[in-house]
């Protein structure tokens, strides 16, 4: 069955971007960059894996969900379509566009995953944001992430805030890089 998975950077205070989006602060160089582009090439805009010479046939997965926010990131860089090798979901309620292999819907992003799993493919990717993580964190089943040396202070949470409802996770194994991104994946936990 295909799998949910949040592979996501975030900050040691718990933010996967700055208040109005930002991720410049993460750490895009390094021991680090390597390891996880060769495990993660699918993750890659396909711009800049075309550019770099990165072969994403080879990834785990074959759909990516996205909010709004987190898809309208590369927009201003004019990447309307910025995961043109993957199928392409944005959740939102109130925006469209007319990219081309990419879909807007409003549907309830839990069902949509549910639907998903049922169809052939590869696994499928929680891009971000937190609002959409914190709606699909009963489906979610493995989280990766790469935790970066830094210290936000304000942004988009890794989750945003809901009822309290525990949800469990099993860890799995974590590297800890050089350039001091550590590398966390965590399962979640059976019943």
């Amino acid at each position: 069955m295909r799998e949910l998975v949040y592979y996501v950077a975030v900050s040691l205070d718990g933010y996967i971007a700055g208040p109005d989006g930002q991720f410049d602060a993460f750490t895009f160089e390094g021991d680090h960059m390597s390891a996880l582009n060769e495990r993660f090439a699918d993750t890659i805009p396909t711009v800049y894996a075309e550019q770099l010479g990165i072969d994403q046939s080879a990834g785990g997965f074959s759909t990516v969900l996205m909010g709004w926010n987190t898809y309208a990131v590369g927009l201003p860089e004019g990447m309307d379509s910025p995961y043109r090798h993957l199928e392409q979901i944005v959740f939102s309620r109130t925006q469209q566009t007319e990219a081309e292999n990419l879909r807007v819907t409003a549907e309830d992003p839990a069902r949509t995953v549910q639907e998903l799993r049922g169809e052939p493919g590869g696994d499928i990717w929680l891009c971000g944001g937190g609002h959409l993580a914190s709606q699909l964190l009963c489906e979610i089943d493995r989280v990766v992430l790469k935790r970066n040396p830094v210290v936000f202070g304000a942004g988009i949470p890794l989750f945003a805030a809901t009822e309290y409802e525990p949800a469990q996770f099993e860890h799995l194994e974590t590297t800890a890089y050089d350039s001091g991104v550590i590398v966390s994946e965590l399962v979640k936990r059976s019943a």
